[in-house]
């Protein structure tokens, strides 16, 4: 085992149950993010409800299923700073995965202006 990792399982040792499980939501968090993915589709979203019980994370990977028309490398730096603020600062889920849907539809709200743009300027989207 490398010396990092020993470091890491020592510090996840000292956390309480509740802190190690903000620990183990952010680090799937950070796991679940594609570096360079490309945006698909320009169409409309395909908002998935949003279930009763939800984590932070799951939150993050239905909105990202919802809106697969986005950049995710654009959002995703605020999105990581209100995951922080869920696992970091213990705030709650309910509402920082409210926080993120805002998030989304505004980016969603840029996407849609910068295609209609595009249209009438005639240029390829």
């Amino acid at each position: 085992m490398k010396g990092r990792d020993k470091k890491m399982l020592e510090l996840f040792g000292q956390l309480a149950p509740g802190q190690r499980e903000k620990l183990i939501a952010f680090a799937e968090f950070l796991a679940a993010r594609e570096p360079g993915a490309e945006p698909a589709g320009n169409g409309e979203p395909s908002v998935i409800p949003r279930p009763a019980c939800e984590t932070v994370v799951m939150g993050i990977r239905r909105l990202v299923r919802s809106y697969p028309m986005l950049d995710r490398r654009k959002l995703m730096a605020e999105a990581s700073q209100l995951m922080a603020q869920h696992a970091l600062e213990g705030r709650a889920a309910l509402d920082v995965i409210d926080d993120l849907e805002v998030l989304f539809a505004r980016y969603f709200e840029r996407h849609k202006s910068k295609v209609e743009s595009r249209r009438v300027k005639g240029q390829r989207i």
